[in-house]
């Protein structure tokens, strides 16, 4: 357990999905390229019926998550269940490896899913399998050509690089994993918490209620996270409950950098916090990390704008055990219902459920999203806006509820200066 807690999360790590038909070889060369017996091979076709996500540490590349996919050829009422969740794993996918069976070439439904991925503008390798099992004679046409059939695209598209591999004999095994490094060298990610805001020896003083809904032993993901990334910045982080504030704030030399709250206690921590000192939460900062606080503020304000009725959907990115004052379930209905005076439907998903169609909602509420990848709290957002659905996350619209969202959004003059 104690490993565990001290690995990369997985939402940090460079998601690696592995695509393709039905015995195209896609699980043996995941388990080629980790070299552990990660997924079930068989010659019998459907093996893999549902993605298997493994986080682990692949040289030269560092922390990633391999998924190994059901096949895209799947037949039948499962079959297109299978194909269907295969899709959804694009949305948070950072390099797409489309694995073709060398003897057979590509087809349609591999030519309609690099069309996906090229869509969704995700990197992407095709990488020819059993190439152990085909003569040189074919090989060296497949070198020359895409050998697209007549149904398939008239030729691969020269973003898409290729690679002839083995996973029985290892060939190009390791010159695969490089050409995903490099793929992923595009990806690198120097986006910041709070760091990048930062001086040497600054103080943050971050308010972290434990309550019953605050994890035994831990704190949770985000609050680890903001802090490191003050340490990171050879500044100083302050850590204290909602009562212990007051006394922190007037024990310092100087105001601090800002205050960091969780959003839960924003009504509390407003009254003691002075004007002059930024004030926001873990929540809007993890929305800025993953790239939709400036969705998120603008969604937060459409809640006046909502009907008696109408249906709320609040969506968290993990699956936990619910307290009696779950956040989620319980306080947000509440406080959405005190706020506006009016009565609303409220769905909730969790984990990996989130609904494609959203028409039948008024308004879409996240969580600040620390257990999912950018790619994917993107891709939510974006089935919101193309829908016309207003899209925000837990902290900002808590912030907008207590009549301080500008106020919470000060760190980032731009955005705070389009809402005021």
């Amino acid at each position: 357990m104690a490993a565990d807690l001290n690995q990369t999360p997985s939402a940090n790590r460079v998601h690696i999905g592995f695509f393709g038909k039905r015995n195209a070889g896609k699980s043996s060369l995941v388990n080629a390229v980790t070299g552990q017996s990660l997924s079930i091979v068989s010659e019998t076709k459907g093996t893999t019926t549902d993605p298997v996500h493994k986080a682990m540490e692949m040289l030269p590349l560092g922390p990633v998550v391999i998924i190994d996919t059901p096949g895209i050829d799947d037949e039948g009422e499962l079959g297109s269940l299978r194909v269907h969740r295969s899709y959804q794993v694009l949305n948070k996918t950072d390099i797409a490896i489309l694995t073709v069976d060398a003897r057979e070439g590509l087809s349609r439904e591999d030519g309609a899913l690099i069309g996906r991925i090229l869509q969704k503008q995700i990197p992407c390798i095709l990488a020819w399998t059993k190439c152990d099992l085909i003569d040189n004679e074919r090989l060296s046409a497949l070198q020359k050509s895409a050998d697209m059939d007549e149904e398939a695209p008239d030729k691969l598209p020269e973003a898409v690089p290729q690679i002839f591999v083995s996973a029985r004999s290892g060939l190009h095994i390791r010159e695969l994993k490089e050409l995903i490094a490099k793929q992923a060298s595009h990806l690198e990610n120097e986006k910041q918490l709070i760091a990048d805001m930062l001086s040497e020896n600054d103080i943050v003083v971050l308010v972290t209620p434990i309550d019953e809904s605050a994890p035994k032993g831990r704190l949770i993901l985000p609050q680890v996270q903001v802090l490191r990334d003050i340490l990171d910045a050879n500044a100083a982080g302050l850590v204290v409950q909602p009562q212990q504030l007051a006394a922190a704030l007037a024990s310092l030399g100087k105001p601090p950098f800002a205050v960091v709250t969780d959003s839960q206690a924003f009504s509390q921590v407003m009254q003691i916090v002075p004007e002059s000192v930024p004030l926001t939460s873990f929540s809007i900062l993890m929305a800025r990390y993953k790239g939709i606080l400036s969705c998120a503020a603008q969604g937060a304000g459409a809640l006046r704008g909502l009907h008696e009725g109408d249906r709320i959907l609040i969506s968290e990115g993990c699956t936990h055990h619910r307290q009696c004052e779950d956040i989620g379930t319980v306080k947000l209905p509440g406080w959405i219902r005190r706020y506006t005076g009016k009565d609303f439907t409220f769905s909730f998903t969790s984990g990996t459920e989130f609904p494609e169609d959203l028409s039948e909602y008024a308004l879409v509420v996240h969580c600040g999203g620390c257990m999912l990848n950018e790619r994917e709290m993107r891709y939510r957002m974006k089935c919101a806006q193309d829908q016309g659905v207003p899209f925000t996350n837990y902290g900002t619209l808590i912030a907008h509820m207590n009549g301080i969202l500008v106020r919470s959004l000060s760190l980032f003059p731009d955005l705070a200066g389009q809402l005021a």
